[in-house]
This record gives C-alpha cells, sequence and structure tokens, in this order.
C-alpha cells in the first residue's frame, strides 16, 4: 500500500526540509507542500468531494501553520475529515502539548529536528488508523496485501540452543528488506526471546486474542506491535503460565488473521510442541527445523519428525531441516542429517559465529547485526532459497549443495571411524559406545563431492573475504610506507648536508674556494638539489654552508618548497700559509 501524504508547512525552508525527509521513506507518496490552513482546508474538501479514497492518508501540520493556529486546524480536519490521519511537527514535544494535540485529534507528534526513524513511525501508525476508519465507513482500502493469503513459515528448533529464534528473526528481516509486509509471531509461549532479541516492551500479546471469538484488523493491529524495522510482532506472553490460554483453535484463528494482511508470517514455534506450535506447522507452506551438527541435536530431530508423522501433522519428506553451526570440520555433514531425520536439508547451510552474534544478542539489537557477518549472510541466502527473499543476500552468503550423492569410487560403504557414528545417529544408538575415533576420513563417506569441495576448500568464502579484507587495508598500508620512506629521505637529507659541509670547509680552509666547492658537491647524489657557499667566516676559521632541498618520495622527480641546510667550519690554513708558517 502506498502513504499519501499532504505536508502542511507555512515556513519555505521547513518545506524543503520535510519534503526532502519523506522521499526517503519508503511506499511514501508525498504531495506539494500547501503553505497556508485555509488552503489546507479547502484541498482537503475538494478531494473529498470527488471521493473519500481521493484523501491524503495522512496529514503533516507543522506547529508554524498559518493563519489558524496548528491545533485548531488539527481540531477542523478531525472533524471534517475523520478518514484522515492528523500528525502535528512541532519542536517542543512535551507532555502538555502532546496532551493537547490527542484531544484535538492528532495520531501523533514528530519532534523537530526531524528523525527519520520517528516520523516513519507516526506516519506507519497514522496511515494504518486512517485506513481503518475508511474501511469501516466503507471505503475499503485495507492497509495489509489481501488476496489467497500470505505464505506462512514455521520455525522450530530440534532442542533447545540451537538457534531457532535467531534464524527466524533474521529471515524475518531479510523477507522485510525485500519490501515485503512482514509479520514475526513468536509461539514458543513459555519462554518466547523474540522481543528480547529485537529490544521490544510491548503488553500486548498473542495471549490476549485467546479469548476473541472475531479477530478484526482492528483488533489483530492493536495486538500487533510495528518495530521500526517495519515487522509487525505478535509476541509470547510476558507470564509463561497464560500460554496454556493459547489453544490450536487460536492458532489457526489468528494465523488465519495475518496471512490475509501480510504477505510473509513467519512463526518461532520453539522446541516445546504445544497445540498452538502443532496447528502452526500443520498449516506451515514451509517447516523448518534447525538443528546442529552434533549427535544429541540430530537424534533430537529425528525424534521431532517422527512426532510430527505420528500426529499427522506432517510428512518428514515435506520438512526442511536446517544446519545450524556447520563447520567444515564437523564430523557430522548435512548429507548425514538429511539420510539420518529423512528431510530435505536446505542448500544453505549456517556457518558457526558466536562471536558475531553475541554483542547483538546482549544489546536486543538483533536488527544490527553487521551486514558482513557470515551468520547473516547465510541466513539471508537461506531466505532467498526458500523464496522469502526476492534477491541474494548483500555480499553472498556461503551456500552448499548437500543434495548430491555419495562421493565416486565407492563399492560400497568402508570401514571408516566417522562410519560407526553415522549408524549410531540412523539406529539411534550411543557412538560413544562405539569408539568412534577423531572421524578425520568421515568427511570422504559423508558428503558428497560438491559438499567435500566447499568444506575442504582453502580459497572460495573464506579466500575471497580475506581477498576483500586485505584490499580494504591496502590503501591505508601504503600511505604509511609512503609516510616511513618520506622520513627516512628527510633524514638522509639532513645527513648528506652536513657531511658535504664538513668536506668543504676542510678542503676549502686548506686550499680555497674552488677546492671546498668540488668536495662540497663530490658525496651529494645528483637527484638532490644543491646550493654550495663557500669562503664565509672571519679571517680564522673558513666556513662552508650546502643548502639541499628534499625531494617528494622519488628523488629528482618533484622537491618539497623548504630546504635542509647543513653549515661547517674550519681553521683557515690559506690565511696561515700567507704568513709564512
Amino acid at each position: 500500500m502506498t502513504i499519501r501524504i499532504l505536508p502542511a508547512v507555512g515556513d519555505p525552508d521547513a518545506a524543503r526540509s520535510l519534503s526532502g525527509l519523506l522521499g526517503q521513506l519508503p511506499g511514501v507518496e508525498p504531495s506539494a507542500p500547501v503553505g497556508d490552513s485555509t488552503l489546507l482546508l479547502d484541498t482537503l474538501a475538494s478531494l473529498a468531494a470527488a471521493s473519500l479514497e481521493e484523501l491524503p492518508e495522512v496529514v503533516l501540520v507543522h506547529e508554524r501553520i498559518g493563519p489558524a493556529p496548528a491545533l485548531e486546524l488539527i481540531r477542523e480536519i478531525a472533524l471534517r475529515f475523520p478518514a484522515v490521519g492528523v500528525v502535528l511537527v512541532t519542536a517542543d514535544a512535551g507532555p502538555a502539548l502532546y496532551s493537547a494535540a490527542m484531544d484535538a485529534g492528532a495520531r501523533g507528534i514528530a519532534g523537530i529536528p526531524l528523525a527519520y526513524e520517528e516520523l516513519a513511525t507516526r506516519v506507519q501508525g497514522a496511515a494504518q488508523w486512517a485506513t481503518g476508519v475508511r474501511r469501516h465507513l466503507g471505503g475499503g482500502g485495507d492497509p495489509y496485501p489481501t488476496g489467497p493469503g500470505g505464505k506462512l513459515v514455521a520455525v522450530a528448533g530440534a532442542k533447545g540452543g540451537v538457534g531457532t529464534t535467531v534464524t527466524a528473526v533474521q529471515l524475518a528481516l531479510a523477507a522485510r528488506a525485500a519490501g515485503r509486509k512482514v509479520a514475526l509471531v513468536d509461539m514458543d509461549l513459555q519462554s518466547g526471546d523474540i522481543a528480547s532479541y529485537l529490544d521490544v516492551q510491548f503488553r500486548r500479546s498473542i495471549a490476549d486474542l485467546a479469548q476473541i471469538s472475531d479477530i478484526s484488523p482492528r483488533v489483530l493491529q492493536d495486538a500487533v506491535f510495528t518495530h521500526q524495522t517495519g515487522l509487525g510482532l505478535l509476541l509470547a506472553p510476558g507470564e509463561g503460565e497464560r500460554g496454556e490460554e493459547v489453544t490450536d483453535g487460536t492458532a489457526r484463528q489468528v494465523i488465519g488473521a495475518l496471512r490475509s494482511r501480510f504477505e510473509v508470517v513467519i512463526v518461532d514455534c520453539g522446541t516445546q510442541m504445544t497445540s498452538a506450535g502443532a496447528a502452526a506447522v500443520e498449516l506451515a507452506d514451509i517447516a523448518l527445523l534447525v538443528t546442529t551438527p552434533d549427535v544429541v541435536a540430530v537424534r533430537a530431530a529425528k525424534r521431532m519428525v517422527r512426532l510430527w508423522d505420528r500426529l499427522q501433522i506432517r510428512k518428514a519428506e515435506e520438512t526442511v531441516t536446517v544446519v545450524n553451526r556447520h563447520s567444515r570440520s564437523a564430523e557430522i555433514q548435512p548429507q548425514l542429517v538429511q539420510r539420518a531425520t529423512g528431510t530435505t536439508v536446505a542448500r544453505t547451510a549456517i556457518p558457526a559465529g558466536f562471536k558475531e552474534l553475541q554483542p547483538a544478542v546482549d544489546s536486543g539489537r538483533m536488527h544490527d547485526l553487521d551486514a558482513k557477518s557470515a551468520v547473516k549472510q547465510a541466513l539471508w541466502g537461506l531466505a532467498g532459497e526458500l523464496g522469502l527473499a526476492g534477491a541474494a543476500p548483500p555480499g553472498g552468503g556461503r551456500r552448499a549443495d548437500h543434495r548430491g550423492g555419495h562421493a565416486a569410487g565407492g563399492g560400497g560403504e568402508r570401514a571408516l571411524p566417522g562410519l560407526r557414528r553415522r549408524h549410531a545417529i540412523e539406529a539411534g544408538g550411543d557412538p560413544a559406545q562405539d569408539g568412534v575415533g577423531d572421524g578425520s576420513d568421515a568427511l570422504n563417506e559423508i558428503a558428497p563431492p560438491s559438499t567435500r569441495g566447499f568444506l575442504r576448500k582453502r580459497g572460495g568464502g573464506d579466500r575471497g573475504q580475506v581477498t576483500v579484507e586485505f584490499l580494504g587495508v591496502l590503501p591505508l598500508a601504503l600511505i604509511v610506507l609512503a609516510v616511513i620512506w618520506q622520513l627516512v629521505l628527510v633524514g638522509y637529507t639532513y645527513s648528506l648536508a652536513g657531511n658535504s659541509a664538513d668536506k668543504g670547509a676542510r678542503a676549502g680552509a686548506a686550499k680555497g674556494a674552488g677546492a671546498c666547492q668540488d668536495a662540497a658537491a663530490k658525496d651529494i647524489p645528483g637527484s638532490w638539489t644543491a646550493d654550495i657557499d663557500c669562503g664565509g667566516g672571519d679571517g680564522t676559521v673558513y666556513k662552508a654552508t650546502v643548502k639541499l632541498h628534499v625531494p617528494i618520495l622519488f628523488p629528482g622527480a618533484a622537491d618539497f618548497p623548504w630546504t635542509v641546510t647543513g653549515t661547517a667550519g674550519a681553521a683557515d690554513e690559506t690565511d696561515l700559509a700567507g704568513g709564512g708558517h
């Protein structure tokens, strides 16, 4: 949906500033600013006379609009055009003015100086309110996409700590970055952490919808928190015991309402399979099962898949398993996970990145995770693989095709150390009792050729990353080397000047000015520009002065405008010789 905005600003400079900022907002169509209150009301009246749908969704009223005061103008708009959301732009965003603006009918206040995120939030909120009013007035205009329904993705974890919430959050952010309208639902009802990961404090939760038989768009809008990234968040209840209120019927109703209004709905089902989570997995277009490449997690994933099959929720072949914290040195490779669980393993494996994730997790700013993060790139690549994002992630993700067959040349399974561990996983046994070794040769048996090449490469993604980092540092390194070299040239020039002056003074003291010139110039390289002055002194001391120009990086190419001076003196022997000594 495109949000039409009509700014009302009397100051031309403020109008230009506001128009420039509005032009940066996504999904916004700003009109040319109107300069006074009378023109604004006339414009709205002419649009309303044509059709309710011709009115802009949002009107921005600057505090210095005239001739009518801003609050009176807002009250007039609210009375005459109730389907328009009004936002007051003011430098005084204190409680008193806020209360007065709300009483007048404003839907929000944007402080001056204007901030991008604040303005976007106020505009979005006013537009949603205006669209809801128009729908009740018979004007249609749903703020969310309608049609057959958005794509539902259920993300479940094989066990605790495998990265289920991180996966769900990053998939939602990737879909949102691709321009989709995305809802992220925390259905880990007792221990959901999406609010902590995205630094959200919101009193509404999915439990508030449990007792509502007909979830209207207005009710849903009150329960869904619009995050600064544009995600619509439906959070888990803060009190874990309230999770029991969310039944499978509630989950189906909530998911149906969300799918009719969002293009993509991602549900974090957690690791405990409740009736609500089971309903989400059953209804999902894509069911993701997140696991890590270790025996305990893979066996847990296998149990989860069997549980879904027994409950007739979803078949194993309809489930996509995501391998998180993948490492090329891990003995358990994605191909083995696929064989053990009977599911389809995603081509994109997520690398381990504890150091990358820890600052974002601790600060609750998962949406600010560095774009260069290998984990983010891989998860955004997974979103592209699943069709949630229309393009590859920025910088490219780490991908590997794990769906190939076994390595060529095998006429049967060889007795490798990793083979017994594979049988232990598939049979549900304890590999610790089989005397499994370090598994260094298991890679040949478990991984297909394409995967093996990805895991064992010494170039590829890792080499490319190192190359990019080196190229980024190279200019700085060259500048540092150039500065060091220039300092060496300056020091060498000082040494040349002093040495030449000393030799010239000694030769001149014994043989005269001609010998001074020759001796002083003898050891000066031809690339240095020199000025030699011989014969100075008081009659008893013969002095020589040498001035050298400091070259710039390359001697002979160019010189600095300042010079280095070297002066030396010696007893004047020519005067002594003339006196008969």
